[in-house]
């Protein structure tokens, strides 16, 4: 009897080895073959965790550099723009979005939120009646020649041993990939849409 408990104990483990070994292959999480090395998408996926990562550490910089003036990271963002697109006359909204990779409508918010804190000025833009020009002030400027070195320095670290050609090729991959990033946003919106109304609209098959 002892025997055979002890068997029906050995049976069961040796099942249970049997099923943990069997390996889980997941599926490829992108189709393109540029992509894909020999057959499979692991490097690519790991790319992908180093990008979220720099990314990352570019918007905490953002963040640490608003800080120190006691601005927000898109509040720095469009300070540091208007001084760079200003020129002699200021710059529009709408160019300083296009500058700053911001939306028009958050561009105007935070000019407006640095006009209250000094920074920034605003005037009628004679080309269009419509829009303003922004420009520094004399405090907005003093904030960016403070922010400057330190500005310099991270940045002399941060594409440090990168060749003019590498960068290059990382701005040319970052439009197709910010364009890209538009019809997959537009993706997502239509698959949840699709899940919204096939909650709302239960299949005829399973209705009541």
């Amino acid at each position: 009897m002892a025997t055979s408990k002890k068997k029906t104990n050995f049976d069961r483990s040796r099942s249970g080895l049997r099923r943990r070994a069997k390996e889980f292959v997941p599926p490829a999480t992108i189709t393109l073959p540029p992509m894909l090395a020999a057959g499979g998408d692991v490097a690519f996926r790991e790319t992908l965790y180093l990008m979220a990562l720099a990314f990352g550490r570019l918007y905490s910089f953002r963040e640490a550099f608003g800080r120190t003036l006691s601005l927000t990271a898109s509040q720095f963002i469009v300070l540091i723009g208007t001084a760079y697109r200003q020129g002699v006359d200021g710059v529009s909204i709408r160019a300083l979005a296009d500058h700053t990779q911001l939306a028009a409508t958050h561009v105007t918010t935070e000019v407006g939120r640095l006009i209250a804190k000094g920074l920034l000025t605003k005037s009628a833009n004679t080309r269009d009646r419509r829009g303003v020009l922004v420009r520094l002030s004399p405090k907005g400027e003093a904030a960016v020649r403070e922010i400057n070195p330190l500005l310099r320095r991270v940045n002399d670290l941060l594409f440090q041993n990168v060749a003019r050609e590498e960068f290059a090729v990382v701005s040319r991959f970052l439009s197709k990939f910010a364009l890209n990033s538009e019809y997959a946003l537009a993706e997502f919106r239509r698959s949840g849409r699709e899940r919204s109304e096939g909650e709302r609209w239960p299949r005829a098959g399973k209705q009541g």
